[in-house]
């Protein structure tokens, strides 16, 4: 039975500059997993590679030569030296690569705990393996239980709920202030990276009509469009204060892009529906005195980075919770793992008792012959049930917890006394 190992490097052991050159793409990490059929060694394979993780899970017959034959491999493929990452790579077995699989999946090992977007990875990574067969058994069985562990870590824990980015964070805060963002209107002012990404997570939540304003027109168009959205020019930016709901800032402004006044200003015609502004810029685009009107909420980025480190504490106490699901996780797959042990063992019995029997019976309906057919069966079926009687404590036994001391030596000794091996 081969052993599970994982091998590889991440944001913590090593430099991007050398998690670039290891990383796979998905043709890559197809035509790295045909490798396999050459080897005798590795039986079983999974790649996974993100921006921060090059991993390579599998079911090897020896761990000495098995890990040496992953290096090499990687090394060839990449056409990077061996002694460039050897030193930066980490290698788990056994247990502790089963604990190392289930973190991962339940982000407890990225560089973000609690973001969800490693579990989609792993799910695209065993992808590829199916349509390779490269993995079996064990894999297969394995990441199977990472997903029902994840799973259960985002159910029983609160390790997703808090915002960790600012985007989210921004989002997060949008939901507390109108319950839902569900059909809201947003204006995105300017062109920075973490508006437009707050801008996305506003759309995945159902936002819906998205005005785009920027200094150069033709930009805000691009942007408009990515967003199924309209672009408008920063002169329309006070008429739209009317009616959109969510305002999110990133501009390059030396000066306050919207006032006071103007926000004071649109309240009555709005009806005091509540608006929201985002403001990411630094300068801040946004008057901080726009907080003191009724329904007017301006946060901005330091207010938002106040929020992710308080959340940021908030998840590290839900990651003890989580640790516990995988220690119980673990424990049980371990078991199922050590029970595959035993299953050519029992095989072998049950084929020997059953031919011993089969022997006899033949037998003894051959000497007689003058049974009828329903006797003959019924006396086929007695013998059968007797088979399963005798079988069934000592294959309970060996299947489940009355043989958790030392598996081998019960193997062993089970294969002794029926001499099962010839």
């Amino acid at each position: 039975m081969h052993e599970i190992v994982v091998l590889g490097l991440n944001h913590k052991s090593a430099p991007i500059e050398i998690r670039e050159k290891l990383a796979f793409s998905k043709d890559e990490a197809l035509s790295f997993l045909e490798q396999l059929q050459y080897s005798d060694i590795i039986k079983e394979m999974l790649v996974i590679s993100t921006c921060n993780r090059v991993e390579i899970v599998a079911g090897i017959e020896n761990k000495l030569y098995g890990v040496d034959a992953i290096k090499t491999l990687i090394s060839k493929f990449k056409q990077l030296p061996l002694n460039q990452f050897e030193n930066l790579l980490y290698i788990y077995s056994g247990n502790t690569a089963v604990r190392h699989v289930f973190r991962v999946a339940s982000s407890l090992d990225s560089m973000m705990i609690g973001e969800p977007q490693i579990l989609g990875q792993i799910k695209e990574a065993y992808k590829l393996s199916i349509s390779k067969k490269s993995t079996g058994v064990i894999l297969n069985r394995l990441i199977h239980r990472a997903f029902f562990v994840s799973k259960r870590v985002r159910t029983e824990t609160g390790i997703g709920d808090h915002a960790v980015s600012i985007s989210y964070a921004a989002v997060e805060l949008a939901r507390k202030i109108f319950g839902t963002v569900e059909n809201k209107k947003v204006l995105l002012i300017g062109a920075g990276e973490m508006a437009e990404i707050a801008v996305e997570h506003l759309i995945r939540n159902k936002a819906s009509d998205i005005l785009v304003a920027n200094r150069t027109f033709e930009r805000g168009m691009e942007l408009a469009q990515k967003f199924n959205g309209k672009a408008i020019s920063f002169e329309e930016i006070d008429g739209a204060l009317k009616f959109v709901d969510i305002i999110i800032s990133s501009t390059a402004s030396p000066d306050i892009v919207i006032s006071r006044d103007k926000v004071k200003g649109v309240m009555r015609p709005r009806k005091n529906r509540p608006i929201f502004f985002i403001d990411i810029a630094v300068p801040r685009d946004i008057d901080p005195e726009i907080n003191k009107i009724d329904n007017a909420y301006v946060y901005d980025i330091d207010d938002l980075s106040g929020i992710i480190e308080e959340n940021i504490e908030e998840r590290q106490k839900e990651a003890f919770k989580a640790e516990r699901i995988i220690d119980e996780a673990v424990v049980n797959f371990s078991k199922w793992y050590e029970s595959l042990a035993m299953v050519p063992t029992i095989i072998d019995l049950k084929n020997k008792i059953e031919s011993l029997a089969q022997c006899e019976l033949s037998k003894t309906l051959h000497s007689l012959k003058h049974l009828s057919n329903n006797d003959s069966q019924a006396i086929t079926i007695m013998t059968r049930a007797i088979i399963n009687k005798i079988l069934h404590d000592p294959i309970s036994f060996l299947k489940t917890d009355g043989c958790q001391i030392d598996k081998t030596v019960y193997t062993d000794l089970t294969r002794k006394l029926f001499k099962l091996d010839g």
